[in-house]
């Protein structure tokens, strides 16, 4: 992975609304921040990825998830890899869903060979996030700046995933105030949200858009006859990309077809194509108009480069609602607690 030294960032994040105590918290984060403990972390967790990508492209969508899913809950603190009765895995937005934790093993097993005790869980899974949406494609002069220095929580929160993680069931303005909940605002969830122009979704996920007497009237027809024949007499298991209209283009050594990061996402929401409610609704809801979110909407689908930047900046962000200091610990395996 290519470094850049060019903008030294220091960055204070804004304040978060802690499950614990309703504590705050400000970050202090570096680039800088294992040039010297561990230098070659960035190395390390590029080949993982890398590989694991190589293997499944769609990997990289799945570890830019369980960054999202991890930040939302306690802040961007590894707890969504931590196993055990209250495990933030089997709430019922992760359940079935959210996968790469044997990819951040791996990582994390290296780096305790290298530099024991030094890289945090919660750092590893914003690296490979980072990571896999370079190499689905993404990219620009936003994502120069990643930071580290986050520390590992030392409790999951079950109950905070299912109440708090954004659902494609739920309305416009429900969704905004989550994001608003964690310090986010509703461009960074409109430009977050483009990251479903990779990966798929569960029939499970959007079988409500599909009921033979009710179709959404917001989805194109021909899409919802060709979901239902997908999606009819199976578990909900079965899954759909979340964009299909992306063009198939040449990754690390394979066609990422469906797993490209580009602005297909927005596109497709101008012709009703957006897979999840949740989705069409930024562009087709009476709720979307009146936040703007339709107008965002518009604005990154005519512009690409304009999306990437944004989605950097707002994924900064979001990766800054962390632990850090002396708070928490850095665990010795991503699983469980020291």
């Amino acid at each position: 992975m290519e470094h850049y030294s060019c903008c030294r960032l220091l960055l204070v994040c804004s304040v978060l609304a802690l499950c614990l105590g309703n504590q705050v918290a400000w970050s202090q984060l570096s680039y800088y921040f294992y040039d010297e403990t561990c230098p070659d972390v960035y190395d390390i967790v590029d080949r993982h990825v890398s590989d694991a990508m190589k293997a499944e492209m769609r990997m990289g969508a799945s570890l830019l998830r369980l960054h999202f899913h991890d930040c939302f809950v306690n802040g961007c603190d590894g707890s969504i890899l931590l196993d055990g009765d209250d495990s933030e895995k089997f709430a019922l937005p992760n359940k079935n869903s959210v996968r790469g934790f044997e990819v951040i093993d791996a990582i994390k097993d290296e780096l305790e060979s290298v530099c024991p005790g030094v890289v945090s869980c919660a750092d590893i899974l914003a690296l490979a996030a980072y990571l896999g949406m370079t190499y689905s494609g993404g990219g620009g002069e936003s994502f120069d700046e990643l930071v580290m220095g986050r520390r590992d929580g030392l409790v999951a929160n079950q109950s905070g995933a299912n109440n708090g993680l954004p659902s494609p069931f739920e309305p416009i303005d429900s969704i905004i105030q989550k994001f608003n909940d964690v310090g986010l605002n509703t461009t960074d969830m409109v430009v977050l949200s483009g990251a479903h122009t990779i990966g798929r979704a569960r029939c499970a996920t959007f079988n409500n858009r599909l009921s033979a007497s009710s179709v959404d009237p917001t989805l194109d027809a021909s899409m919802a006859a060709g979901l239902r024949s997908l999606c009819d007499g199976g578990d909900g298991n079965q899954t759909a990309s979340l964009d299909g209209s992306t063009s198939d283009d040449y990754y690390l050594g394979g066609y990422c077809s469906d797993n490209c990061f580009d602005n297909g996402y927005y596109q497709n929401l101008l012709s009703g194509k957006g897979l999840l409610s949740s989705d069409q609704g930024l562009f087709s809801s009476p709720e979307g108009v009146a936040s703007g979110t339709k107008d965002l909407v518009l604005a990154y689908s005519d512009d690409m480069d304009k999306f990437i930047n944004d989605f950097g900046w707002s994924l900064f962000k979001m990766g800054n609602i962390a632990l850090t200091g002396s708070d928490g610990e850095i665990r010795k395996n991503c699983r469980v607690v020291n």
